[in-house]
């Protein structure tokens, strides 16, 4: 085969979340089909598409430090992705080194878009707007608009390319947010909630079966919205038994579950499914009743322990992590105890511990009560110290435990050969290391499933001797 001119050559480089690492992979699939190949940043690409991140302020400057660096190579830059989205002209203007800056609704043309680009011809900058006014207000309404909606209405095929071959991959079954977090921008520029279709969702399953995955990761803004413009076929509870039955795929994971929408019936079918991990990623944010009435969420101590009890009713060895923000305006001392006597009592596996910023167009961003910055940075370091240290003890329990180990980095000189559990979600829950049990570690290869004993425990890490290989379905 001969090798495509340099100018249809197009590397992707990708930042931020699960859902932008799909994002990546449907515009690799919309770019192959438009005639372009996909190659390294430097290895002749005539263009660099930066999906760029634009939810905080770290953000936000890895995201810019990525597309000053793309320029460097002397190839185009086409910033794309939520900042791109969110700040459209504004980015452009002072960041003259992208070519173009595009947003969503360009996605379904972009390799028309990046033929534009290397043909010099000069290409409009996207101009924000908040994308919840695109769509009807009554969801069930929206499944019929005809907005551009990242990973949405493909069609009867699979428009996605795989940019990696890791065992796992994030599957979006939702896009948007009807929530109206005080803190939060992302539906702002990721506009209402919009459902996939399950047989479409259902669909791209089997087609990633077929690439070798053996665990999906279920992403979206707020997956306990799943189907609620979809009628009530469209739950998540019937979707998941599905995925969970799709040949080739032995494990599915939810992740993005908002507690206040988590319904009893949602709980038994995570924790219960065959072929789905009880697995409970919950956004409880904070624990102290006025912080979250501030942050426009619902819940208190008392009702997420109460979730808690419930998930380990129904799994005692269920996975649970969240996030917490501290230092929100008008968080006290006595808020920041509450919070710490809910992470206590909750013995959570995982805890991600981020320190308030305001971000732009915020309703938190006008609100009284700012903190200073160095205490914020002591709450952030007090509730950390306690998180690492229950969830270490959490991992400590485990000790005795059989597992089911997904192994994503063989053994070689550098690394040892390690894994995750059905309790860990990849890169944010820690690991299972793998040792010589009654097979070799040394023999497994990335995209097995083993079989294994928690023998040790290192902070979230577990050490795992392998016993057994689990064949492939």
């Amino acid at each position: 085969m001969s090798t495509p001119p340099a100018s249809r050559r197009v590397a992707l480089l990708t930042l931020g979340c699960a859902r932008n690492e799909v994002d990546s992979e449907e515009l690799a699939g919309r770019l192959a089909d438009g005639g372009w190949e996909l190659t390294d940043a430097d290895d002749g690409a005539e263009v660099i598409v930066v999906n760029t991140c634009g939810f905080v302020e770290q953000a936000k400057k890895d995201s810019i430090d990525t597309l000053l660096a793309a320029a460097d190579t002397g190839a185009k830059v086409v910033a794309v992705g939520c900042m791109a989205e969110r700040y459209g002209a504004q980015l452009a203007e002072s960041l003259p080194e992208a070519s173009a800056v595009l947003g969503f609704d360009a996605y379904p043309d972009l390799a028309e878009r990046l033929g534009d680009v290397v043909a010099g011809h000069a290409v409009a900058s996207h101009t924000p707007v908040d994308r919840r006014t695109l769509l009807p207000i009554t969801p069930v309404e929206r499944q019929d608009s005809d907005v551009a909606v990242p990973g949405h209405a493909w069609g009867p095929r699979v428009l996605r390319k795989r940019l990696d071959d890791s065992p796992v991959a994030s599957l979006k079954i939702a896009s948007g947010c009807d929530r109206r977090c005080s803190f939060c921008a992302i539906p702002s520029f990721r506009g209402s909630f919009v459902s996939r279709r399950p047989d479409e969702i259902v669909a791209e399953a089997r087609w990633l079966a077929e690439q070798g995955v053996r665990e999906l990761v279920l992403v979206s803004e707020n997956s306990t919205s799943y189907g609620k413009d979809l009628g009530p076929s469209g739950a998540l509870e019937p979707l998941l038994a599905r995925l969970g039955a799709v040949p080739g795929i032995d494990r599915v994971r939810v992740s993005y579950l908002q507690p206040a929408e988590t319904k009893p019936s949602l709980v038994a079918a995570i924790a219960t499914t065959p072929g789905v991990a009880a697995y409970f990623d919950m956004s409880f944010q904070h624990a102290s009743e006025p912080v979250l009435r501030r942050m426009r969420r619902f819940g208190n101590t008392e009702s997420f322990l109460d979730l808690v009890k419930r998930i380990r009713e129904h799994a005692p060895d269920a996975g649970i992590r969240s996030n917490v923000i501290v230092g929100f305006p008008g968080e006290t001392d006595a808020d920041v105890d509450e919070l710490a006597r809910f992470l206590t009592e909750a013995r959570l596996d995982a805890v991600g511990v981020f320190g308030y910023s305001d971000e732009d167009g915020t309703e938190a961003e006008g609100l009284p009560g700012k903190l200073p910055a160095d205490v914020i940075a002591a709450r952030v370091a007090r509730i950390s110290e306690l998180a690492e240290e229950l969830t270490a003890q959490r991992a400590e329990d485990r000790v005795g435990d059989e597992v089911v180990v997904l192994v994503e980095r063989a053994e070689s000189d550098e690394d040892d050969c390690a894994g995750r559990a059905a309790h860990q979600a990849p890169e944010v829950d820690g690991e299972c290391v793998l040792v010589d049990g009654d097979i070799a570690a040394t023999g497994l290869s990335v995209g097995d499933l083993v079989v294994g004993e928690v023998v040790d425990s290192e902070g979230v890490d577990l050490i795992v001797r392998a016993r057994a290989l689990v064949p492939r379905t």
